[in-house]
């Protein structure tokens, strides 16, 4: 019962998407109709509602993974197989709003979130956080949708050979293949243009 309640807080957080509604409610800005990617997440806050409504979002969408994962590990047993549902609760909710379904986002910040409520284990937050980087900055792959997916499926097999914990794994793994569906559906469209070490590589889907 009480990994439901933990489960359900996880996904109504999730469902609640802050970079949207801060934005209209508080800058006047509907970040969907207003973007390109129409995805109600904290770049698009950023770029359309400007710097203060992108990090107050992004801190509203990082607390919404973090709360319920970090205080789930204090009252739960870590090591059950549905503490892996408590962790890609807030994601499943975020790409998946129980009042918003067709305005569900990419789930880049919530999942960060879940990696921070996981301390004092910090190998998978670490591990997400090292792939965003280098394909961010080191190896740059476009477009983005593209780069979510190559990370998220490097960040799940290093968590399955440096994180111990089946509940860890498993969490990880639903939260990568939430993240990579919607990126996948959102934007199936798109040329993968990847850019590494300055040479541009296009391939283009026929």
């Amino acid at each position: 019962m009480t990994y439901f309640i933990f489960i359900l807080l996880g996904f109504v957080l999730g469902s609640t998407l802050f970079a949207y509604w801060i934005s209209r409610l508080f800058f006047k800005t509907d970040i969907i109709k207003t973007s390109t990617d129409h995805n109600p997440g904290v770049a698009n806050a950023y770029m359309q509602a400007g710097f203060f409504a992108g990090t107050l979002s992004l801190l509203c969408e990082l607390l919404k993974g973090t709360i319920p994962v970090f205080f789930a590990g204090k009252f739960l047993d870590c090591g059950s197989l549905l503490f892996a549902l408590v962790m890609a609760a807030p994601v499943f909710g975020h790409a998946f709003p129980f009042f918003q379904k067709e305005k569900g986002g990419k789930a880049i910040a919530v999942s960060f979130g879940v990696m921070i409520g996981l301390f004092p284990e910090i190998y998978p937050l670490i591990s997400l956080i090292f792939y965003y980087i280098l394909f961010s900055l080191v190896l740059t792959l476009r477009p983005h949708s593209f780069r979510s997916v190559i990370t998220y499926g490097l960040f799940t097999l290093t968590v399955f050979v440096i994180v111990p914990q089946n509940s860890i794994r498993l969490g990880c793994f639903i939260i990568s293949a939430v993240v990579i569906y919607r990126h996948i559906i959102r934007y199936h469209d798109e040329p993968l243009q990847i850019l590494l070490f300055g040479k541009h590589l296009l391939f283009q889907k026929h």
